[in-house]
């Protein structure tokens, strides 16, 4: 028989969460202006400042003045502003370039657009930008012909440059909580993809058709969008095993859902699903599916009956209420961080059930209540 875990009053539990994480992060904030103030830290930066001039060879008197460190010099090719690549340490200057891992990080809100000096380190094969205020991504990047992961999460990203389709190389893709409002159709010539993640950009409605050339795609989310069903593309995309398309605006899933025969994880809380098709059941791979209950009226027994071991989890949530507010941008800006926190907590709840051995063919129906 397969695993049914039913959560009731599941907004209470993420409330709680959402308390703790609060607490946490007022917490961090204090400790940070407790060490800011603190002459412990002071020491703390002025030892590391020695040891980097010591492994640069830069002799005691270019920074240690009357006895005391110099924390204000200049002598470290990593001060200033420029962004540097970040090289393994186990890793000689005399090994091939193209043996070396190189990557790009760059996070701040000082930074609104891309540095110029960029577009000349076309052998990087990461970038990590996340946390700016940059807009568009540019055209140069068809020269990073060695590019296989693009992180750039938590930007303000409007579009992606069609010359992206030239990454041929490209296995990770996150453009989450952007804001984008389309994907462009040349990113289907990145037929190398393996992971696509493009949740929480508020906007999107639909896939390009030209996406189901990608076909090495194990990992697809495009979770807190605006999808009324799942894209065709996704349908044609044969070795995918995980795709979240939670909190979007389904009304049903198609028919031929089980053409993905690879499908591990599938995650349809918050939308507007009534009724689960029996395709489901003829899933080989499918293991964990979470769906919200509260408007279905019609789940096929032989879901909670499976005997693969699937391990079926509803959830029963309550609406979220609605701020009236004049700021449209500041609605979506709100939707987006709630719609974070929530994520961060549906993966630690998630990684928590896959780790149970062994999970009851029914949980007993109860309500929680907790005092915060």
């Amino acid at each position: 028989m397969g695993h049914q875990v039913v959560i009731f009053d599941f907004s209470v539990i993420r409330g709680l969460w959402e308390t703790r994480v609060k607490k946490n992060k007022e917490r961090q904030r204090k400790e940070k202006e407790r060490l800011e103030q603190s002459a412990l830290e002071k020491i703390k930066e002025e030892w590391n400042l020695i040891l980097e001039y010591r492994k640069k060879g830069i002799p005691q008197s270019k920074y240690l003045k009357k006895g005391f460190v110099d924390i204000n010099e200049k002598n470290l090719d990593t001060c200033g502003k420029t962004p540097q690549l970040k090289k393994s340490p186990a890793l000689s200057d005399g090994v091939n370039k193209e043996q070396n891992k190189f990557i790009f990080q760059l996070s701040g809100e000082q930074w609104t657009e891309l540095p110029d000096s960029l577009k000349e380190q076309i052998y990087l094969k990461e970038w990590h930008v996340y946390n700016t205020l940059i807009q568009t991504i540019p055209a140069y990047i068809a020269l990073f012909q060695d590019l296989r992961v693009l992180e750039l999460s938590k930007n303000q990203i409007n579009h992606l440059p069609a010359e992206i389709g030239c990454l041929k190389n490209l296995k990770v893709l996150n453009v989450s909580f952007n804001n984008l409002k389309s994907v462009p159709p040349e990113l289907g010539d990145c037929e190398n993809l393996e992971k696509l993640d493009l949740s929480g950009n508020m906007e999107i409605t639909e896939l390009p058709f030209e996406l189901s050339n990608l076909k090495q795609l194990t990992f697809v989310d495009v979770s807190a969008n605006k999808f009324h069903s799942i894209p065709i593309c996704v349908l044609r995309m044969s070795n995918l095993q995980w795709l979240d398309i939670s909190s979007n605006s389904l009304k049903d899933l198609p028919e031929d859902i089980d053409r993905l025969d690879e499908l591990q994880t599938l995650l349809l809380q918050k939308n507007k699903l009534t009724y689960l098709p029996r395709a489901l059941v003829n899933m080989p791979k499918l293991s964990l599916l979470v769906v919200s209950g509260d408007d279905l009226v019609e789940i096929p027994t032989a879901i909670c009956e499976s005997t693969t071991g699937l391990k079926f989890v509803s959830l029963k949530d309550s609406p979220v209420e609605t701020i009236v507010c004049e700021d449209t941008e500041e609605i979506i800006e709100n939707e987006r961080e709630r719609e974070q926190v929530e994520k961060e907590f549906m993966k630690a709840y998630l990684e928590d059930l896959r780790e149970r051995e062994s999970t009851p063919s029914y949980t007993t129906k109860v309500m929680l209540s907790l005092q915060l």
